[in-house]
């Protein structure tokens, strides 16, 4: 899907009028009827919340579809509302902390599993460009690509970290069991809490 700068406005946007609706009003917004048709084609999204402390930036909340299985917008209205104020590792995100957090989106491909054997899988995976998945029976994690790019990962690291996301051991890459699957990522957000919409691109900060 291709996202023009006013696709990405538009989206997070929605987002912030998402949680501010549902925290403020108990309401839920709704998706504008003259949104474009192709933000109203199924795709899968995150939607990443970061307290902005100074310079500093801190996770607040990140839920979102790994899958195509809704309408873009209709899943970046749930998954806002869910990071906002579902995700376990957080406490519900409270109307005057709405100033100090930033908003990111991440559109995603659809996921694709990685054929490879575990000796080759680290050349089927570049940091700045793929999210990765692990799979092992009813264990899934999944982290974003912009995750090994902020934490300085090599991809064996990025392959470690992801099992544990799955909660499994961090050298699970190794056993055949596990299936990994790849995404890429559209990446914008605000620069800083109610800020301009921003692109990130991933490949040129890894490099």
């Amino acid at each position: 899907m291709e996202l023009s700068d006013e696709d990405c406005n538009l989206i997070v946007g929605l987002a912030r009028k998402a949680i501010t609706d549902h925290i403020v009003k108990g309401a839920r917004v709704e998706v504008p009827e003259d949104a474009p048709p192709h933000l109203k084609e199924k795709c899968g999204v995150f939607v990443t919340l970061n307290r902005v402390q100074g310079k500093k930036r801190y996770l607040r909340g990140c839920i979102g579809f790994p899958e195509p299985v809704k309408p873009l917008l209709d899943a970046v209205i749930d998954a806002a509302i869910s990071a906002a104020v579902s995700d376990p590792r957080f406490e519900p995100l409270k109307e005057k902390e709405l100033d100090s957090v930033e908003i990111e989106i991440s559109v995603l491909t659809p996921p694709e599993l990685i054929k490879a054997t575990p000796q080759e899988i680290t050349k089927k995976v570049e940091i700045g460009r793929d999210g990765l998945i692990a799979e092992r029976g009813w264990n899934r994690g999944l982290l974003l690509p912009q995750v090994p790019v902020e934490e300085k990962w090599d991809v064996e690291e990025f392959l470690m970290y992801t099992c544990l996301k799955a909660g499994l051991e961090p050298d699970c890459w190794w056993d055949t069991r596990t299936k990994f699957y790849s995404f890429r990522a559209i990446v914008f957000g605000e620069d800083g809490p109610k800020g301009r919409v921003k692109r990130r691109k991933l490949l040129e900060v890894s490099n």
